[in-house]
């Protein structure tokens, strides 16, 4: 056996910690980008009109209309992955609350907010929901376009099947959500305690007209389904949005990376291969 070597030694630790610097570049999982190229994002736009009459102030869902309704519509913001969203507020009259935007925090954010008190004139005005909402979207296709209404609908004006008829013209299909129940709610009154009353001194209940909500949905090809616990109402039209044919709404860039820590690995297991022929060699003599 030939005698202790220092330099041999050195040697052997130099290789070692090289290997070992490489094993841990490996480790870290290096990318090195390869390409970029422009992706297009398809979407639906979709407009969701929301009912802040009075009437969804009634406690008949918990903790009232009003407020379920913002939770569903939250709900199905989340699941509309890639489409533009809008929101239109409605009660005597309707507003556009949100634009179309590709945002989802900032719909949600336009959601949060939204109240009776936004709308001085009260009722419920399904049919001018549907036409600011129609006005709302962008281009002249006559597809790619989605309403969500959510209202207990109680409608006191206008004709909201002539409206549902003019927004199928314009290509839109019209989805709502039924909130409230058929044994109806009382209501609040405006500004103190106690319960809504008609002239007379007669309470007033708040009911949930399904067949209205039925018929305006059928008229667009579009489908009618009522707010209970849980999500499956949302859960239902968002599965008929992303069904629907999209189109381009935005183009992005999308860069394409490779993973390369076999770059590392190699150099580490030849280190590692002559630290151990040197050793062996050293055994040798």
């Amino acid at each position: 056996m030939g005698s202790f070597s220092p330099r041999l030694r050195l040697v052997k630790r130099a290789l070692f910690l090289s290997a070992l610097f490489f094993i841990v570049l490996a480790l870290a999982q290096p990318h090195f980008r390869t390409k970029e190229t422009l992706v297009e994002r398809k979407g639906v736009d979709v407009m969701i009109a929301v009912d802040v009459s009075n009437s969804m102030l009634g406690r008949d869902i918990s903790p009232n209309r009003l407020e379920k309704s913002k939770l569903e519509l939250a709900g199905l913001i989340d699941r509309l992955r890639g489409d533009r969203i809008g929101i239109v507020a409605f009660a005597g009259d309707a507003v556009i609350q949100c634009p179309l935007t590709l945002d989802k925090n900032a719909a949600k954010l336009f959601l949060s907010t939204i109240s009776p008190s936004l709308i001085p004139a009260q009722g419920t005005a399904i049919a001018k929901a549907i036409d600011t909402s129609s006005r709302a979207f962008s281009g002249k296709e006559k597809e790619f376009k989605a309403i969500v209404i959510l209202t207990d609908g109680e409608d006191h004006e206008g004709d909201p099947l002539a409206a549902a008829r003019r927004a199928r013209e314009e290509g839109a299909r019209i989805f709502t959500i039924g909130i409230g129940t058929p044994d109806g709610s009382t209501l609040p009154v405006e500004y103190g305690q106690g319960i809504k009353r008609d002239r007379t001194g007669r309470i007033v209940l708040s009911k949930l007209n399904e067949t209205l909500l039925e018929n305006i949905a059928k008229v667009t090809g579009g489908i009618y389904t009522r707010a209970s616990r849980g999500e499956i109402a949302v859960d239902r039209i968002a599965g008929e949005i992303r069904r629907m044919t999209k189109k381009g709404l935005k183009k992005e860039k999308s860069v394409e990376y490779e993973e390369n820590y076999q770059v590392f690995l190699v150099p580490a297991y030849l280190l590692l291969l002559v630290q151990w022929a040197l050793t062996e060699r050293r055994k040798e003599w």
